[in-house]
């Protein structure tokens, strides 16, 4: 099997970009959601339709909450290939002079369930790229996709070595880079560059050292209630309004 895709939304949008090969495996009872993912894989021309058992079904994928239904995409696959993924220079090198661009670099992010939130939140404020580190973060599998309700099909990812080299890159193409930070200058009172890139530290150590030296501003969300911090996927959404607001 190659990737496998489940959430009813998740698999709905994979079902576009979906080629030969492709298989849709849903559990022999009938329901209108079911019903509708099974026209929708025929409408494809491309994707072939199985009926099995619950117990088969859950054999594919254990311990994923699929809900009658899994997508498997073909090929000898890893998670994230069927993602738009791009590299920072070419990404870079496909911008005009003048062009607005909005990046998300995620530093250490390791919860798939925060990473498929951002990422659906990055495809509805029309993010350009999100950057994540091959190493000591969480990459874009099956549970993100899910999470991300299908955003994760259309956000370009990419994936890089090294997260500071990354934001020079960046630099020298004129973006202006913004760490989030409780610590830093409010929001409300920013006016983000036209090429802005924000970075969106750890769950629980917020941005590394070494990436915040390479920050141009440190922003914070002005906040009122008890506790100290907003969950990541939270306050990204925020921030990445706040950038369209502006």
């Amino acid at each position: 099997m190659g990737e496998k895709i489940y959430g009813h939304h998740a698999i709905e949008e994979a079902l576009k970009k979906a080629g030969m090969g492709s298989t849709l495996f849903v559990e022999r009872s009938r329901s209108e959601k079911l019903d509708n993912l099974i026209r929708e894989a025929r409408l494809t021309g491309k994707v072939a339709v199985k009926k099995v058992s619950r117990d088969e079904l859950s054999r594919m994928l254990p311990g994923a909450d699929l809900r009658g239904a899994l997508l498997d995409m073909g090929g000898p696959r890893r998670g994230a290939s069927r993602l738009q993924e791009i590299g920072v220079e070419e990404f870079c090198s496909s911008l005009s002079e003048g062009d607005e661009a909005l990046v998300l670099i995620l530093d250490g992010i390791t919860d798939p369930h925060n990473l498929g939130a951002i990422l659906r939140s990055a495809d509805q404020f029309g993010v350009s790229l999100v950057i994540i580190p091959e190493r000591r973060s969480v990459q874009a599998n099956e549970t993100v996709v899910k999470v991300s309700s299908g955003a994760a099909q259309y956000v370009p990812i990419s994936v890089v070595t090294n997260l500071s080299r990354a934001i020079a890159t960046l630099k020298d193409n004129g973006f202006w880079i913004y760490g989030a930070d409780m610590a830093g200058e409010s929001s409300y009172a920013l006016d983000f560059a036209r090429r802005s890139a924000i970075v969106m530290g750890s769950e629980g150590d917020g941005i590394s050292q070494l990436v915040r030296k390479n920050c141009d501003h440190i922003v914070s969300i002005p906040m009122r209630g008890h506790i100290d911090s907003l969950n990541v996927s939270v306050a990204a959404g925020i921030l990445l309004y706040e950038f369209r607001r502006t």
